[in-house]
């Protein structure tokens, strides 16, 4: 699976089983993308990364990644985790997958309902 950016300055490529997809619905991820945030999860040996990537901690413990060029947000990261979340909407063609749960609902926008029966995490 292969992914990048808008303006194509950095790309992406997965080499080991996804772990997880989800939906986050938190205050960050909303802020950052305008709406939710799908991403899936990888170990940190199951992704290669080219171009240039700049980091932002947007929390203490928790940073964020994006394109430095077109600001594209293709990546978080958990402090201390030996795993990485990537953009699901930066894959470049078909995923091969499907979400398995929405998380953070607790503080998702009020203007849309999420209609799938997948399964709902609060936090």
């Amino acid at each position: 699976m292969r992914g990048s950016c808008l303006c194509g300055g950095c790309s992406f490529e997965v080499t080991e089983p996804v772990t997880r997809m989800a939906a986050c619905h938190c205050t960050q991820c909303r802020k950052q993308s305008g709406h939710y945030w799908a991403a899936g999860q990888v170990s940190d040996t199951g992704i290669s990364i080219t171009g240039a990537v700049s980091w932002f901690a947007s929390s203490q413990t928790a940073q964020r990644g994006f394109c430095p060029t077109c600001g594209s947000v293709l990546f978080w990261k958990l402090a201390g985790e030996p795993s990485v979340s990537f953009s699901l909407g930066a894959i470049d063609g078909p995923t091969e997958g499907q979400l398995d749960e929405h998380i953070h609902v607790g503080a998702k926008g009020d203007y849309y309902t999420i209609a799938d029966d997948l399964p709902q995490r609060e936090n």
